[in-house]
C-alpha cells in the first residue's frame, strides 16, 4: 500500500479516492442529491447510472468542486473538499460536448491547462508532456491540426489528452459519448476501458446509457430521485437487481402480477402455481415477479395436452435485431411480455411471424421477485 511519512511515522494511503459521507445537495427547497454514502476504489471505472434529474450529474459536479454539499462531506484520497476549489483539486472533467477552444490547434487545447501552471512550466516540458498526452490517445501525428478539422471522435480524444495531460488522480467523464455515433461510440467506450486500464487512475462516468454503464465499468452505481438505489459489479447489478426500479431500469424487464406462497412458490394471476426457490427476505403475499426476457423459452405451436409446462400466447410484434429476435407476445393470464431469442446462425430456424401461436416458458429461479 502507497502510503506518506509523518514524523517518522507511514502514514497509509486511503483505499478510497473518493468517498461521499451523508451527503446532501439541496437547490432551495429541491433536494438533488439525498444523505448518500459512496466510495470508490482506488483505480476503479465507476458509472453513475440512472435518468434524468437523479442526482448523478450533481454528484459529478461536488466532486469536481463545481457545486459544494448543502450537508456532509466529499473526499478525495482521503482528504476533505469542503472549500477546495475546482482548480485545487486533483481532478479533470471531458464534458459532454467537449468544451474545446475552436481557434486553438490540437497542441494549444491540450496544453492549455498546462500553461496555467503555477509556478510556470518550461515550454521544452510542455511540449513533452502534450506529445505524451496525445501518443496516449493515437493522435501523436494531429498536433497542428484544427479543431474543425476534426471527427467527433478525434475531437472527444482531445479532450481526453487536455483532461489527462495534467495527471489527475481521477477523470470524471460527463456523457462524453451522448453526441457520437452508435458505432463510433462502441470504438470509444473500448478505447476509455483500455486507456483506465493502461492508466491506472480512477474514472467516473456520469451516463444514461445502461449499455453503456454495463460495458465499461467496474462498478455500477444506480440512481433514482437523489438516492443510490444499488451499487455493484455490472453483472450483479444485472443479475441480481435490489429492488423493482433497478430490475426496471437496467436492462429490459417483464413485469408479472403474483402472490407469494409457502416455500417460495408463486401464484399467477390465471390461478396456476409454479414451485421456485424459497425467497429470502419475503413472507408472502402479493409479489411482482420481474423476468428479463432472454430467460423466457419460446417454442412453435400449441400445449399439447391438459396439464403440459408452459403458457401459449400470439406473437403480435417482432423486431428483428440481426443476431436476436425481440417478440411481443399477448399471453392470457399473464399480458404482454418481451421475449428475446438468439439466432442461432443463417441456417436456423424461420422467424416467428406475428400472428403464430407459440408456447412459452421459463425457469422460475429465473425470476426476481419483490414486493408489490
Amino acid at each position: 500500500m502507497r502510503g506518506a511519512r509523518l514524523s517518522g511515522v507511514l502514514v497509509p494511503a486511503p483505499e478510497n479516492d473518493i468517498e461521499f459521507r451523508s451527503v446532501t445537495k439541496s437547490y432551495g427547497s429541491v433536494v438533488a442529491v439525498s444523505d448518500i454514502d459512496l466510495a470508490v476504489p482506488k483505480g476503479a471505472f465507476v458509472a453513475l447510472l440512472g435518468p434524468s434529474g437523479c442526482g448523478k450529474t450533481t454528484c459529478l459536479r461536488m466532486i469536481g468542486g463545481f457545486e459544494q454539499p448543502t450537508a456532509g462531506e466529499v473526499l478525495i484520497a482521503g482528504a476533505p473538499m469542503t472549500g477546495v476549489p475546482a482548480y485545487r483539486r486533483p481532478v479533470n472533467m471531458v464534458f459532454q460536448h467537449y468544451a474545446l477552444f475552436p481557434h486553438f490547434d490540437v497542441e494549444a487545447n491540450v496544453a492549455y491547462g498546462l500553461k496555467q501552471m503555477r509556478p510556470r512550466l518550461d515550454a521544452g516540458e510542455i511540449r513533452r508532456r502534450v506529445g505524451e498526452a496525445l501518443e496516449m490517445v493515437r493522435l501523436g501525428t494531429y498536433a497542428k491540426r484544427r479543431i474543425h478539422e476534426m471527427s467527433g471522435g478525434q475531437q472527444q480524444r482531445v479532450a481526453l489528452a487536455r483532461a489527462l495531460v495534467n495527471k489527475p488522480s481521477v477523470l470524471l467523464l460527463d456523457e462524453p459519448l451522448a453526441a457520437l455515433d452508435k458505432k463510433l461510440r462502441t470504438a470509444m467506450q473500448i478505447e476509455l476501458q483500455t486507456l483506465q486500464r493502461d492508466l491506472g487512475i480512477t474514472f467516473v462516468l456520469v451516463t444514461h446509457d445502461q449499455e453503456e454503464a454495463l460495458s465499461m465499468s467496474d462498478l455500477v452505481c444506480v440512481m433514482s430521485a437523489g438516492r443510490i438505489r444499488q451499487i455493484a459489479p455490472p453483472q450483479a447489478v444485472y443479475d441480481h437487481p435490489a429492488d423493482l426500479f433497478v430490475a426496471d431500469f437496467v436492462g429490459k424487464t417483464n413485469r408479472i402480477a403474483a402472490v407469494l406462497e409457502a416455500g417460495g412458490a408463486l401464484r399467477l394471476p390465471d390461478g396456476r402455481v409454479i414451485a421456485g426457490p424459497p425467497r429470502a427476505g419475503l413472507s408472502g403475499g402479493p409479489v411482482t415477479v420481474a423476468l428479463r426476457p432472454e430467460a423466457i423459452r419460446l417454442s412453435r405451436g400449441a400445449l399439447s395436452g391438459a396439464g403440459a409446462a408452459g403458457f401459449e400466447g400470439i406473437v403480435t410484434h417482432r423486431i428483428f435485431l440481426g443476431s436476436a429476435a425481440e417478440y411481443s407476445l399477448a399471453v392470457p393470464g399473464l399480458g404482454h411480455l418481451l421475449v428475446t431469442a438468439e439466432r442461432g446462425g443463417a441456417g436456423d430456424a424461420p422467424l416467428i411471424e406475428p400472428g403464430e401461436r407459440v408456447v412459452l416458458s421459463f425457469d422460475p429461479a429465473a425470476a426476481h421477485v419483490f414486493p408489490t
